[in-house]
């Protein structure tokens, strides 16, 4: 049956299945840079490249799968697909924990990339279960879920790894199948048979589940604000660990210790913060605070050069947070029921395809800018470089999302009327979207 939108408890266990899928990830973080350099025996600097391309790997194929099985949610159901995704879960941190070369690196985090696109899903299942007017606050939650594993995960992790590189990635193997187990039992189906619609294969794809929603050009334009976004803060993930390495040589417990600094104050500004200023400043603004906040943050790294002062741009990048729920927000409120698990589609696959470029951006910088001089001459010692070109992505950011905003109207939530009511199942092949909401200017007319 389908689940209430009144209960509190669906909510509670996607929630907690984000968190564990999170303390997995976060776990192994600390220790990829050293679990490279004992495969490979290469530079610091040549290491950051492998781990770009682990990273690519992964987000490529997120990429592919993330609309295809945002579709396969639409047509048989959220649970099904979000209990498939924990087994591949469980597989990749297997087979990286026993890897003994880089090409079996490779494998898992292949398996990891397809797995991992069921985050689409378990964003619907939100949307399923959530009233449009609350959906931007519960985006946040799902944030603080991601932040508070990343307080769990890289703590562990790094007091893991001093002990083996690999004892982590087996720790993340048994909480990713407890994940499984635990979603057998009290993980109910929230998409009604009735709101289901029929599987297309040309929407099942990462372009034209982007492109699907070209006859509403406020969603494109708002897609391509959290397309910069996301590419900026990919930085973190890509170069962290390698970055904190070069600069203060730190080793994977305290690199395990500041990613959790920074999950908890991401994990504060999306579940406590989200909310009131959201209600106070309405969706827009708080998306060009969380801007601000990212562009200050990452230009403060770039430069950093003592451990206090890299803390305190953590503080300040953690606003940073503000952001991608209450643009999802924005976007969620636009289309019915039945079409959520196709727009989280293509909002997962725009943050993939930034997952894919970003990665060896950043990493290919960091090497360059840290390598000695080589045949392309000596272009200066940078480490910080990644997260320069990171500051002027979130600039260009603000001025999509500023524009866009101007545009299109959008208006504050506590002041904004929903959109026009769509039919609850869209034809076959089609996608139920609700008109945009128009400007006073376009109702007179």
């Amino acid at each position: 049956m389908p689940v209430s939108k009144s209960s509190n408890l669906p909510l509670i266990f996607i929630l907690i299945t984000i968190l564990l899928d999170m303390i997995g990830l976060g776990i192994i973080l600390p220790v990829l840079p050293q679990l490279i350099l004992e495969l490979s025996g290469e530079t610091i600097a040549n290491s950051a490249m492998v781990g770009g391309y682990l990273v690519f790997i992964y987000a490529f194929l997120q990429f592919i799968f993330s609309p295809i099985l945002g579709n396969l949610s639409d047509r048989y159901g959220r649970r099904p697909i979000l209990l498939l995704s924990l087994l591949g879960l469980t597989a990749d941190y297997l087979i990286m924990g026993f890897a003994p070369t880089i090409g079996l690196l490779f494998l898992g985090r292949a398996l990891a990339g397809i797995s991992g696109a069921a985050v689409a899903t378990a964003t619907a299942y939100i949307a399923d279960i959530t009233p449009p007017e609350k959906r931007s606050q519960r985006f946040g939650l799902i944030g603080a879920a991601f932040g508070l594993g990343f307080i769990i995960g890289p703590v562990v992790g790094g007091e893991l790894g001093e002990i083996s590189p690999r004892a982590p990635f087996y720790l993340a193997a048994a909480l990713a199948f407890a994940n499984f187990l635990f979603g057998i039992f009290i993980l109910p189906e929230s998409l009604g048979k009735r709101k289901r619609r029929r599987f297309n294969i040309k929407r099942a794809n990462p372009i034209g589940a982007i492109l699907a929603f070209r006859p509403y050009p406020a969603i494109i334009w708002l897609l391509g604000a959290l397309f910069l976004f996301s590419l900026a803060i990919q930085a973190y993930p890509a170069v962290w660990n390698f970055f904190t390495i070069e600069r203060f040589d730190w080793t994977p417990s305290q690199i395990g210790r500041s990613l959790a600094v920074f999950g908890l104050l991401f994990a504060l500004v999306q579940a406590v913060l989200i909310g009131p200023v959201i209600r106070k400043f309405g969706e827009s603004t708080t998306v060009l605070l969380g801007l601000t906040a990212g562009a200050v943050a990452f230009f403060g790294t770039a430069f950093i050069h003592t451990p206090i002062g890299l803390y305190g741009f953590l503080v300040i990048g953690a606003f940073s947070g503000l952001t991608a729920p209450a643009i999802n927000g924005l976007l969620s409120r636009q289309i019915p029921d039945n079409a959520q698990g196709e727009l989280q589609g293509a909002v997962t696959a725009t943050n993939s395809l930034t997952a894919i470029i970003a990665p060896l951006a950043a990493t290919q910088l960091f090497a360059y800018f840290t390598s000695p001089p080589n045949a392309l001459g000596d272009p200066g010692y940078f480490p910080g470089v990644s997260f320069f070109g990171a500051g002027i992505l979130i600039v260009f950011s603000f001025a999509v999302f500023f524009y866009t905003a101007k545009r299109f109207n959008l208006q504050r939530l506590k002041n904004a009327q929903p959109p026009t009511k769509a039919p609850d199942i869209a034809k076959p092949g089609e996608i139920a979207v609700r008109p945009p909401n128009l400007t006073p200017t376009e109702k007179d007319k």
